[in-house]
Formats: structure tokens, sequence, C-alpha cells
């Protein structure tokens, strides 16, 4: 982008050098990770029989009453007896065939013991409603589901208290009806699961649990390894109270209904999981929202898989002091952009797309709208670890992120209004159309930009500057927006510091903005506007292309300082000797650019780096 304003006061040559010496790259030390209680869980959801999820995802009526029922009348239930290679049952609503069991009214059913390759096949009326209880079960169907509802209205699935339950498939899925059985639990109804036992689930060649109407897990202990999905819900899938770890070959949970687009959703009450993906950790064709719960997960091995690149190798200009404040913007060393010479270590060109290239390994992916209002997340995702097509709102929530791409994405509007975010390691931290922080405490490493707002979907990768990742720049640039009114920011960032390829405003919270270090970035980097009407800024980075604020209702500072080593000392202080600002930054510099509401416009300060001072009139 190109850089519209000078840093408005320079320090003397002389001043510079005896402050700082020449120093080039940044300092190594890791963004520290947050501590935060994680958002409260609201209570079940509607009293009604069975709630569609369909309606909007700020509705709290996802669970029917019975949901969450793991009670049963042992004696007027059905009991099953499983025998290895067949079963036993005095109940006409059985038939035993073999090693297929099929139930075929409403009712409950009490299973226990083991089919060595077997299932259990529910085909009733449209309108019967059926719980199984499984006590202490253990089912293996060499070529199909373990559990297949072929028909029902609903079908509950209750973990007997203290029951240690298996489902396991061979290995093959045959073709037994028009139905194209994928998972160990199959149904073509709605599907709820819940209970106080455990459930373990094997799938070496295809799903886990599968709905192909509604999956609902209410509470009990589950551990599933699947080649394909963990879980997959075509209209959706809620979350409450369970105990979950998840080993998958594609997305850990997935809802996708391609027949309507407004269903695909997850909600996720609480619970806890643990997940490892090869694809996404949590992926929702349309809606995703989460209350609670505690999430670890990883995905596509982890950032260390990540395929962004540092700004820092796009051989663009290196850091070094302003010289003589003669120094114009856009150049190096006074000369203009447009006559640099080319830098060692060319911008690479941006491969060609393989099949892993096109593999979604995000942490939380929504094709819809994202909302986050709680929970415990720790997320190592080789691509971004929360994304959004749409909108992301974050209100609540603790997060320890490590993202081989983008921490938190939006491809429309990222906005953090509460919670404690900390990003260890990104390609860039925030991204969206628009970045709005209101509130939160946030702390972020970046390999590029720290904060990006530009218009575009997330196509991020080994790209050049100027617009490459996002189309013409120009065509979507104004549009785009980064507001900060509350909260603190952290930015630690190789690339642009805060990059709004539109307009910038800061109206209240506390901004810590350290980077870059060299390159064709800045600390503030905006298109049109860059104006502070309130809050804290302490800014420090590089001088090639630096960039003060457009416009202020408070004073600035803003000083170029030569090249100082990182965790040299900055004090501001008034014309009494009070300290205004005081801050050691964690990256060398070459500039410092202070605001804060005790900064007065035409009042005179002094600002002291290392062992050398000046005093300035704030503008």
């Amino acid at each position: 982008m190109k850089k519209k304003l000078l840093l408005v006061f320079l320090l003397s040559f002389a001043l510079l050098l005896s402050a700082c010496g020449d120093q080039d790259g940044g300092s190594d030390t890791a963004v520290s990770a947050p501590t935060a209680e994680s958002g409260a869980s609201p209570a079940p959801g509607a009293e009604a029989e069975d709630v569609s999820t369909s309606a909007a995802m700020d509705s709290p009526d996802f669970f029917s009453s019975r949901d969450f029922e793991v009670g049963y009348d042992e004696s007027s239930s059905t009991l099953i007896q499983l025998n290895g290679s067949s079963a036993s049952c005095a109940s006409d609503a059985v038939s035993v065939s073999g090693s297929t069991v099929t139930l075929c009214d409403e009712g409950s059913y009490i299973l226990s013991g083991t089919l060595n390759d077997g299932m259990i096949l529910i085909d009733a009326e449209k309108t019967d409603k059926l719980q199984l209880v499984l006590d202490g079960v253990s089912i293996c169907s060499k070529t199909s589901a373990a559990i297949y509802v072929r028909q029902a209205d609903k079908v509950f699935i209750t973990l007997a208290d203290g029951a240690e339950n298996s489902l396991s498939n061979g290995g093959g899925f045959a073709v037994l009806d028009e139905n194209n059985i994928d998972g160990v639990i199959f149904s073509k109804d709605d599907l709820t699961l819940n209970g106080s036992g455990s459930l373990k689930i094997s799938s070496p060649e295809g799903n886990g649990i599968v709905s192909k109407e509604s999956l609902t897990i209410t509470s009990g202990s589950y551990t599933v390894s699947a080649a394909s999905h963990a879980l997959e819900g075509k209209d959706d899938i809620c979350i409450a109270n369970a105990e979950f770890t998840l080993t998958s070959g594609k997305d850990a949970l997935h809802a996708e209904n391609g027949d309507d687009a407004a269903l695909g959703l997850i909600y996720i009450q609480s619970g806890s999981f643990t997940i490892e993906a090869e694809g996404d950790g949590l992926s929702a064709a349309a809606g995703l929202r989460v209350d609670g719960g505690s999430f670890s997960i990883t995905t596509g091995g982890g950032s260390v898989n990540g395929t962004k690149s540092s700004s820092d190798g796009w051989g663009a200009f290196p850091g070094g002091n302003m010289g003589d404040g003669k120094h114009q913007s856009g150049g190096r060393g006074g000369a203009p952009m447009d006559t640099m010479p080319q830098q060692e270590g060319e911008m690479p060109a941006e491969p060609a797309e393989t099949e892993d290239d096109s593999t979604s390994l995000k942490g939380l992916k929504a094709g819809g709208a994202l909302t986050i209002n709680g929970g415990d997340f720790t997320i190592d995702s080789a691509d971004d670890a929360v994304h959004s097509n749409a909108s992301l709102t974050v209100n609540g929530g603790s997060f320890v992120i490590a993202s081989g791409d983008d921490g938190f994405h939006a491809d429309e509007t990222l906005t953090v209004n509460d919670g404690t975010i900390n990003i260890s390691q990104s390609y860039e931290g925030l991204e969206g159309l628009n970045v709005i922080v209101a509130g939160g405490e946030i702390s972020l490493r970046a390999s590029d930009d720290g904060v990006n707002a530009a218009g575009g979907t997330d196509n991020s990768g080994l790209g050049g500057r100027g617009g490459d990742r996002f189309g013409a720049m120009g065509g979507t640039g104004s549009n785009a927006s980064i507001s900060i009114s509350g909260g603190s920011l952290y930015v630690n960032a190789s690339g642009d510091g805060l990059d709004a390829n539109g307009t910038l405003t800061i109206a209240g919270g506390y901004t810590v903005v350290s980077g870059p270090t060299q390159g064709d970035t800045a600390t503030l980097d905006y298109e049109s506007s860059g104006v502070i009407t309130g809050g804290t800024f302490i800014g420090t980075g590089a001088s090639g292309m630096a960039q003060t604020f457009s416009s202020s209702e408070q004073g600035v500072i803003a000083v170029s300082v030569g090249n100082c080593p990182a965790g040299t000392a900055i004090t501001l202080t008034d014309a009494k000797g009070n300290t205004v600002i005081g801050y050691s930054p964690e990256q060398s510099f070459a500039v410092v650019i202070l605001s804060s509401p005790d900064i007065v416009k035409g009042q005179t300060y002094t600002i002291t780096v290392g062992s050398a001072s000046g005093s300035f009139e704030a503008a």
C-alpha cells in the first residue's frame, strides 16, 4: 500500500546515533499465554418435544426436553441379549435373523452382550420413537453399520450408568439398500445420544456417528476414531455436557446439507472436546455457535504444517536509519519507490495448487455466521484457527492459538467484544473486511500483518503484495476498516502492525504494536485515513515506510529514533516531569508513535529513548 504520510517529527541524526546503534532483526520472545475463566453456559433448551435448529443461530432452543432424559424403566423395557453370532429376545417387536437384530416398534430396549459380526437395525413406523440402552455392548459389523436406523421418528441411544460400550466396522460398507451407509452408527432420521456411560467407536474406512437429519448429544463419554468424519449431522449437530476424544481423517464434527443452504448448523452449549483431525475440527456449512465448553483441537498436524511465510522473506526494503531526515515516503535512502533496486531474495512464485492445498485444516469453520459466547479453546491448526466465510463474533472465552495461517478470519466482519485471546503463532492474527475490537484482552504474534482489514475471501498464500491475495485492492480496499474502541490489543508483527486497506479508527482501548523491523511494511498502514480520537496507542517499528495518524483529537508524538535494539526503554514525560507513557518494545525499532488522552495537542513533552532524549510539541 502506498504510504501517504511521513512521521511528522524527527529526532536529529546525532541524537539517534547516541540513543541507539544500528540493529537488525527483532526479538524472538514468544507472546505470553493468557489465563482466563471460560464463559458460562446457558441452561438447557426449550421443553418442547422437538425444536428445529433451522432457525437463526441466536435462538436458545436447540434441544428437546427428552434429549436430556437418561432414565428408563427396566421392568417395562425389552431386553435383548447379544450372544456372539446371534441374539435372544422374547418380544414380538424384535426379530433376529442370524446376527441381524431388527427393532420394529416404539419403546425402550436394553441391549447387553456381544455381536462379533452383526447389526442392530431399526425399521419402525415413521411416527415411532425408540430408546436403545447400551448396557455393556460390543458390536462389530465387518461390512456395514453396527447400529442402522433405517426408519423412525427419532431414536435415543442411552449409555447405561457405568457401562462401557464399543461399536466398530471391519473396514468396508456393503450396499444393503438405497441408503449410502457409511458410519458405525448411521441414522436416516433424528438421532440423540446421552447417558452416563461410555462409548468407543472405531471406523477404519468411514464415519463414526452419522445422522441424515439432526444429531444431538447431551451427555456421556465418547471416543471415536474414524477415517472420515467422527461426528456428522446433515441438518445440525447440537451438543451439551458430553465428553469427546475424537480422531478423524477428515473433519471431527461436520454439518452440511446440500439440499438446504440454511441447514448444516453446529451448536455447542457445553462439553469437553479433545480433537485430532486431518481436516477441520468443527465444520458447519451454515452457522456455528459456541456458548461454552473446553476444546483442545489440532488440525492438519498443527501450525508447524502451515504454508504461510514471513513478510521478511519478500525481499523488500531492509531496516535502517532515516539518514538526515530527508528520507521520502515510499523509498529507501531518498530514492523513490519506482526506482528501488530489486533486493536479494525475490518473492517466490505462487505454487500450483495440489490436492493437499485444497484440504481445509481449520480449527473452527463456518460457511455462515460464527459466534463464540464462551469456552476454553486451545487450537493448533495448519490453517486458520477460527474462520467464517461470513461474519465472526467473539463475545467471550479464553483462546490459546497457534495457526499456520490466520488466527481469526472473517470474509466479512470480525468483531471481538470480550474474551482473552493469545495467538502465539500466525500468518496474520486478526483478518476481515472489517475488523472491530470493542473489548477483550488480545495478544498476538504474526509473521505478516498483525491486524489486516481487506476485501475478499481467505486465499492467503505465498502471493505478492499490493493486492495479490485479495484480487484488485483498488476495488475493495475503500470498504475495509479497522475500528478499535475498547479492550487491550498487543501486536507483535513482522509485517504491518495494523493494516487497513481503507480506514483505521482508534476511539478507545489500549493498543501496543511492536514491529515490523524491516521491509516494505509499517507499524501503521492505512489507505484512506487513520484517525485516533481516544484510547492509548504505543507503536514502534521500521522507518522505511513509516506512517502516522492522518488526524487526531488528542495529542500524538511521532518520532524517528534510529535503529534501537529490542528492549530499549522509551519514556514520555510531561512539562512537570510526570511519566505519561513508559514502554520497552519486544522488537528492534527505528520509529516511535505515541498517543493517549494524557497527551495534549500543542503541549511540549520529552521523549527519552535509551540514554538520549529530546523535547517535542504534540501534534
